[in-house]
């Protein structure tokens, strides 16, 4: 199996740690537009080699898109124009809605799986890259009537090979729940980051600063050139969760000020994340049981 990653850093490097373990690759090619990320890959055994996208691409079985979503926007359909009917690709981006429409009617659309790996850190580059980043973590394949069967098997198997659970819904389905449960919070780091920051005597601060804090603020550590192009391409929905969020923050403000009573009841029900993701609250048990016994293959 000949895999071309395009986009060697976090995502891809982790991607070709995991397929060359596992063997799933054979020969590992990579395309990378930064010359230093390109060197580093080698360096440390990434890729068995780095060519022109042409190349690279010419010569796969299976090509990975593991670039920032505006990049695959514009990469995605010279891809597809690029490889033979036998060709498999697929993107790691984090929105999928406008990258699918992108190329709704392209020739070799059923070439192509939309897809995305619920997985990540703050860090970047070649030199972020983690073996069994992915494993127990679920893999979003989108729209996966409109790929071929072989095709949709193929990424199925690679997924399972990195030891993922697999979901199966709409683009849209993908942007609005994503949106929620992965922009959001970077959206909320990078603006608590800029928050504590603004203040004047911000060294003491950041001298004071917990684990608690760095913790919260973590993701506000992640790319810019990433993220940015994420907010974009998912602007409505990531609105429409920074909004409900605002909601909440305003109406606990509000109980700070106002309503002891009130914000002890906002703080208890707040508490019950903590049951939810340790999956004791049986309308999320239903649901896990549903994305992976009935959707997974």
């Amino acid at each position: 199996m000949n895999v071309t990653i395009i986009g060697l850093g976090l995502i891809g490097g982790s991607i070709a740690k995991d397929l060359r373990k596992s063997r799933f690759a054979t020969h590992l090619t990579g395309v990378e537009a930064n010359v230093s990320n390109a060197e580093k890959a080698l360096e440390i055994k990434l890729v068995d080699e780095v060519l022109p996208l042409e190349a690279a691409v010419q010569k796969a079985d299976l090509v990975v898109l593991a670039i920032p979503v505006d990049k695959i926007l514009e990469l995605l359909p010279v891809v597809l124009d690029l490889v033979s009917d036998r060709t498999t690709v697929t993107d790691m981006g984090s929105t999928k809605k406008e990258i699918a429409q992108a190329i709704e009617n392209h020739p070799k659309r059923r070439n192509y799986i939309a897809a995305h790996p619920m997985s990540g850190t703050e860090y970047s580059g070649p030199t972020a890259a983690l073996e069994g980043l992915f494993t127990g973590k679920i893999a979003i394949v989108c729209d996966h009537e409109k790929s071929g069967p072989q095709h949709l098997a193929l990424i199925e198997k690679m997924f399972q090979t990195m030891g993922m659970n697999i979901a199966y819904m709409s683009a849209d389905e993908q942007d609005h729940s994503t949106a929620y449960i992965s922009h959001l919070p970077h959206a909320a780091a990078f603006a608590l980051a800029n928050a504590v920051q603004d203040k004047e005597d911000r060294s003491i601060i950041f001298d004071l600063a917990s684990g608690g804090f760095r913790s919260t603020v973590r993701l506000a550590k992640s790319t810019p050139t990433m993220w940015g192009p994420i907010f974009q391409q998912n602007k409505q929905y990531v609105v429409e969760s920074l909004e409900v969020y605002i909601k909440h923050l305003i109406d606990f403000k509000e109980s700070i000020e106002h309503d002891e009573q009130r914000m002890y009841a906002l703080m208890e029900n707040a508490n019950k994340i903590r049951g939810i993701l340790g999956g004791e609250n049986p309308s999320l048990i239903k649901n896990e049981e549903k994305i992976v016994k009935f959707y997974t293959k």
